[in-house]
C-alpha cells in the first residue's frame, strides 16, 4: 500500500502546473514610435498586405495603414486571445478523464483488543461514459476552434477595411481643405475690395454685409471640416492602437480598383466558401450538430466500472469489482437534447440569413455605384465647362473687362463643383472599400 501511495503521489505532483503571477499594468501604454512596431508581413492574412514591405519612414500609404491596423489593433489582440482560449479548450477536449481512487479506513472503537484490526475499503474506478463521447467532444471542440479562427480572419478583414475607409476620409477632407482655402482666399479678397468701397461710401451696407456673410460661411465650412478631420485622425489612431496625439504622415491617394463584373459574379457564386464569417457560421453549425449527437448518445446509461480491495476488522481481505450505471427512467437527457436541437435550428437559420444579407449588400453597392458613376460623369462634364469659363474669366479680369465680383462668382461656382466632385469620389471609394471587404481580396487569404 505504501508503494501504491508513493506512485500516486509522484504521478499527481509530476503533472501539476505551476502558478506564475502576471500583474496588471495600471498605466495606459502605446508604442512610442511607429518604428518600434514589429510587423511581419508574411503573417498578415490578406495577400495585398503580406506581399508588401512595411517602412513608415517615408510616410504611410493606404496599404501600410491597413498593415498596422491588422497587426496592432487592440480589439484584434483580444480576439486573438479568444482564439487562444478556443485552442486551449480543443486541447482539453482531447484529454482522457482521470480515474478515481478511493480509500476509506474504518478504525475499531469498542472491539476486542488484539483481535480487531483497522478495516479499509480501497477502490479504483473509471468513467467509461466519458470515453464513449470523447471523439464527439474532440470533433466539436475542433470545429469551435476553426470557428474562432475564421471569425478572427473576418474581423481582420473588417479592421483592414475600416483603416482604408478612415484613410480615404482623411485624404478627402484634406483635399476639401485645399478647395475651401482657395475659396476663402478669393472671398477674403472680394470682401476686402467691397469693404474698401463701402468705407468710401460708394457701396450699400447690404452689399458689404453679403460679402462678409459669404466669407463667414466659408470659414464655418473650413472649421467644420477641420473638426471632422481631427475626429477621423483620432479614430484612425485608436484603430491602429497608437497614442491619441499621434500625427501620422499619410502619403498617396486612396485608390481601390473595382473588380470587373465577371470576377464579382464568380465570387458571389462561391461566397459561402470564401467569406470567413460564413465559413465560421458553418463551423459553428458543425460543432452544434456534433453536440446534438453527443447529447443523444448521453441519453444511454452512463457506466462507471472499477476494481475494489477491502479488509474487515478481523483481518480477512476481499477483492472484487464495482459497476454503476445511470438508469434512464425520468430524465434521459431529454432536456439537453431539446436545447441542442433548438440551438442547431437557430444556427441553421442564422447562416441562411447572413448569406442572403451578403448577397443583398453586394447588389446594393453595385446599384449605388452605377448611380454615383453617372453623377460623377455629369459633374465632370460641368467641371469641364466651368474650367473653360474660369480661364476665360481670369483673363477677362486681368484685362479689366469684368470686375472682381463677377470673376469671384464664376470661381466660386467652379470651386463648389470641385467640392461636390470630391464628395462623390469619396462615396465611390467607400463603396469600393466596402465591396472589397465583402468579397475579399483578389487572391484567397492564407
Amino acid at each position: 500500500m505504501k508503494f501504491v501511495a508513493l506512485i500516486l503521489a509522484a504521478s499527481i505532483l509530476g503533472g501539476c502546473a505551476a502558478y506564475r503571477k502576471e500583474p496588471l499594468d495600471l498605466k495606459a501604454g502605446w508604442p512610442k514610435t511607429l518604428s518600434r512596431l514589429e510587423i511581419d508581413p508574411s503573417k498578415l492574412p490578406l495577400p495585398e498586405l503580406s506581399s508588401r514591405r512595411f517602412d513608415p519612414r517615408d510616410g504611410l500609404d493606404m496599404t501600410e495603414v491597413a498593415m498596422i491596423a491588422v497587426a496592432n489593433n487592440p480589439d484584434l489582440k483580444l480576439s486573438r486571445d479568444d482564439a487562444g482560449v478556443m485552442s486551449a479548450q480543443a486541447f482539453a477536449a482531447r484529454l482522457l478523464p482521470d480515474p478515481a481512487f478511493g480509500f476509506s479506513p474504518q478504525f475499531p472503537q469498542n472491539g476486542i483488543p488484539g483481535e480487531n484490526i483497522t478495516a479499509f475499503d480501497l477502490g479504483l474506478s473509471y468513467n467509461l461514459g466519458a470515453v464513449m463521447t470523447r471523439s464527439l467532444r474532440m470533433a466539436a471542440a475542433g470545429s469551435d476552434r476553426q470557428k474562432a479562427d475564421l471569425a478572427l480572419l473576418w474581423q481582420e478583414w473588417q479592421v483592414a477595411g475600416e483603416s482604408r475607409l478612415l484613410f480615404a476620409r482623411i485624404r478627402s477632407r484634406q483635399n476639401l481643405s485645399e478647395i475651401l482655402d482657395k475659396r476663402r482666399a478669393l472671398a477674403a479678397r472680394l470682401y476686402a475690395g467691397e469693404k474698401s468701397v463701402f468705407d468710401r461710401k460708394d457701396l450699400t451696407l447690404s452689399r458689404a454685409a453679403a460679402e462678409e456673410n459669404a466669407l463667414q460661411q466659408i470659414e464655418k465650412q473650413l472649421s467644420e471640416n477641420r473638426r471632422l478631420l481631427e475626429k477621423d485622425r483620432h479614430a484612425l489612431n485608436a484603430l491602429l492602437g497608437l497614442p491619441p496625439d499621434s500625427r501620422l504622415k499619410l502619403v498617396g491617394q486612396a485608390e481601390i480598383a473595382l473588380p470587373d463584373s465577371r470576377e464579382i459574379a464568380g465570387k458571389l457564386r462561391k461566397l459561402a466558401m470564401i467569406r470567413p464569417d460564413l465559413l465560421a457560421l458553418q463551423a459553428g453549425y458543425e460543432a452544434q450538430d456534433l453536440r446534438l449527437r453527443q447529447a443523444i448518445l448521453s441519453q444511454f446509461p452512463a457506466i462507471e466500472a472499477g476494481i475494489t480491495r477491502s479488509r474487515d476488522n478481523t483481518g480477512i481481505n476481499y477483492e472484487g469489482f464495482s459497476l454503476s450505471l445511470t438508469l434512464p427512467i425520468f430524465n434521459r437527457n431529454r432536456g439537453n437534447i431539446a436545447i441542442a436541437e433548438a440551438t442547431r435550428k437557430r444556427l441553421h437559420d442564422e447562416f441562411q440569413a447572413r448569406l442572403n444579407a451578403a448577397y443583398g449588400e453586394v447588389e446594393q453597392i453595385l446599384s449605388d455605384h452605377m448611380l454615383l458613376q453617372s453623377e460623377l460623369a455629369r459633374i465632370d462634364e460641368t467641371l469641364s465647362s466651368l474650367s473653360l469659363l474660369s480661364r476665360k474669366a481670369e483673363a477677362a479680369f486681368r484685362s479689366g473687362d469684368i470686375d472682381l465680383a463677377a470673376y469671384s462668382g464664376l470661381e466660386n461656382e467652379f470651386f463648389a463643383k470641385k467640392a461636390e466632385k470630391n464628395a462623390v469620389e469619396e462615396s465611390i471609394l467607400e463603396e469600393h472599400i466596402a465591396l472589397l471587404t465583402l468579397l475579399g481580396p483578389e487572391k484567397e487569404s492564407k
